[in-house]
């Protein structure tokens, strides 16, 4: 398959200045997902790399991004303040990279809930909707939905993609969430699969199945929000 990769940058704001990204079309893209990485990550870590592949292999274009914290290498994270405004960057640079295509933001893990956020705030617009990969529900082995609050505020729709073996997400408290939020709302569950994806070899599945599983109901799921 022969997709084309444009790496780029754009302008997180004055004080903090430019990170980059990475734009990732397929032939015949019939949408596009802006991709946001994991707190311990970065764009171009082996894991978003797979699911940026995996995703146009079903037929939708990535925009994968940095934060400025994950641009300049160091430890921690930027401030909740500068991460949402990267997502709010994000999605007016991805925008205009690919502007016939019908657009969701989202990501993995923290960017998830940060996009999410972001949404609650009225600080992005025009999504056709949200799209959360592993969504940080609470710490490992302390289970609560208070991370959950802020979604009642949002209102597109939401696809949650998380694994059954998800320390961060347990899933009976993540069904009570998605069930009881006014927007429409549909979780994925991905057997085996831990916060990473990442399943054991006893289950008889690889990462790579479940990558391509969550690409597949990403898409799918993207098509029906386009038509609607």
């Amino acid at each position: 398959m022969n997709v084309r990769e444009v790496v780029g940058s754009f302008e997180v704001s004055a004080e903090r200045g430019c990170v980059s990204s990475v734009l990732l079309r397929p032939p015949e893209a019939r949408a596009l997902l802006v991709l946001g990485h994991g707190a311990g990550t970065n764009a171009r870590h082996s894991f978003m790399e797979h699911l940026a592949t995996a995703l146009a292999v079903a037929g939708v274009a990535t925009f994968r991004y940095n934060y400025p914290y994950s641009e300049s290498g160091r430890g921690g994270m930027d401030g909740e303040r500068v991460r949402l405004a990267t997502v709010r960057a994000a999605v007016a640079a991805a925008k205009s990279t690919a502007p016939d295509l019908p657009t969701c933001a989202g990501g993995h893990s923290t960017s998830g809930r940060m996009t999410t956020l972001a949404a609650s705030q009225g600080l992005i617009d025009g999504l056709s909707g949200i799209v959360a990969y592993a969504f940080p529900l609470h710490q490992p082995r302390r289970p609560d939905t208070k991370r959950a609050e802020h979604l009642a505020q949002v209102d597109v729709p939401l696809l949650f993609v998380s694994g059954d073996r998800d320390r961060m997400a347990r899933l009976d408290l993540l069904r009570d969430v998605v069930r009881d939020l006014p927007a429409e709302a549909q979780l994925n569950v991905l057997k085996g699969a831990d916060h990473g994806f990442k399943v054991l070899k006893r289950s008889g599945r690889t990462t790579g199945e479940v990558l391509a599983e969550a690409a597949r109901v990403t898409a799918d799921w993207m098509a029906r929000q386009a038509e609607l």
